[in-house]
């Protein structure tokens, strides 16, 4: 199945040149988009040079930072448009660790053919290493409140290291998503859900960022809480009615 990996980046200059090579590395038949929001630091520019040299990376150059979501959005387009069968998520800070990008894609590519493979952090064989106590608690919450709120059996769908079936990100709206952070991740996996889709879930280690600042703030948090909150409304309210529905 030909994969691109799509890599979002925001002044990740000095992660960014080992990522690739470690994905090359990993999964040297995959093909990689970086999706750069004019960053102020030269990424871009370093994501073109690298380009220029290898014909299996490729650059997606956006006017200005937009946010997470919109940037996987544009780089789903872009592989889609190009015919790639697989398209993943996968950050530039080195959180996610390229040598298990296979252990995703031979999920992909399993009999049961799920839609969507999540590297999950929460599920037996998953860790996070570095991370202080309260991001521990706020993920650990956070996808707490996402099972109870939307009643599903996902136990990182706020995670942001992932493998989609090109069938499935054409079977769902993305011109209508317009979530970032958090809540764009977990946004996605609704959307599969609610399109029939399955999503499976494979252990990783992620990392914390050496490098760089995390983009997390309090308003992706606000986003994600308020955002899962009313599609939790909505979800419940359609199973009362349709429990109490005339037969």
């Amino acid at each position: 199945m030909r994969t691109l990996v799509i890599v979002p980046t925001y002044d990740e200059r000095g992660s960014l040149p080992g990522l690739l090579d470690q994905v090359r590395s990993a999964a040297p038949e995959v093909d990689v988009l970086v999706v750069d929001d004019a960053s102020p630091d030269g990424t871009g520019e370093l994501a073109a040079a690298r380009a220029a040299r290898d014909e299996q990376v490729h650059v997606l150059h956006r006017e200005g930072k937009g946010g997470l979501g919109a940037a996987y959005v544009a780089g789903f387009g872009w592989g889609l448009e190009r015919g790639y069968d697989v398209l993943c998520e996968m950050d530039a800070d080195g959180s996610h660790r390229p040598e298990e990008l296979p252990r995703l894609l031979d999920r992909l590519a399993a009999a049961d053919e799920p839609a969507l493979v999540i590297g999950s952090r929460w599920v037996p064989g998953g860790r996070v290493v570095n991370w202080p106590w309260h991001r521990l608690a706020l993920s650990r919450a956070g996808n707490t409140y996402v099972r109870v709120a939307l009643g599903v059996g996902v136990r990182d769908a706020t995670g942001g290291f992932r493998a989609f079936r090109a069938g499935t990100l054409r079977a769902v709206d993305l011109s209508a998503v317009e979530s970032h952070g958090y809540c764009f991740q977990v946004d996605m996996t609704w959307r599969v859900l609610r399109a029939g889709g399955s999503v499976a879930e494979v252990p990783i280690t992620f990392v914390e960022r050496v490098a760089g600042e995390s983009k997390m703030s309090r308003a992706i948090v606000v986003e994600a809480l308020t955002k899962v909150t009313r599609w939790g409304l909505r979800h419940r309210w359609s199973q009362l009615r349709a429990l109490f529905a005339p037969a």
